[in-house]
């Protein structure tokens, strides 16, 4: 019997210390769509290392988040004016003069057909109308190993 009272002790404590510590979903996910936020803080945007499972294969896979900022599909100076403030993502690779945009918030930067090597992505957060947030341009140095099985073998 007191054995089952001091799990069932430990148990609630446990209980209410976990609750206690829990993040509210505006804590977590940021301010509701539906009320402006006034003076909202700047965006940021943070990227992990690639996940080396993919380096084995010749794919970049590196899981981002911002904070301050949706990313979402919404375009032009009118969206400039949108509460909370959106926005999207600039890929390049490799310094190449080209770059995409990324507006699918799948949290995971996907890039196929590397050859082995070193490379580097560079990841942006811009606004709707592609102009860079201050001071949020991360480059992502990383290196394919020449062990890879690319990605890509299977079109040949």
């Amino acid at each position: 019997m007191n054995t089952t009272m001091t799990i069932a002790a430990a148990a609630i404590a446990t209980l209410f210390a976990t609750s206690a510590f829990a993040q509210s979903a505006r804590e977590i996910r940021g301010g509701s769509p539906y009320v402006a936020i006034e003076n909202e803080p700047a965006p940021k945007l943070i990227v992990d290392p690639p996940l080396p499972e993919g380096l084995s294969q010749g794919v970049f896979w590196a899981q981002y988040r911002v904070e301050n900022l949706r990313i979402q599909q919404v375009f032009g100076k009118g969206a400039l004016q949108v509460s909370p403030r959106v926005g999207h993502l600039h890929i390049i690779v490799d310094d190449l003069p080209w770059w995409w945009a990324d507006a699918s918030d799948n949290n995971t930067v996907d890039i196929a057909g590397l050859p082995p090597g070193p490379h580097k992505v560079t990841i942006a957060l811009v606004d709707p109308n592609h102009n860079v947030f201050p001071g949020q341009v991360l480059t992502v140095p990383f290196t394919v190993p020449q062990s890879a099985k690319l990605s890509h073998d299977h079109l040949k």
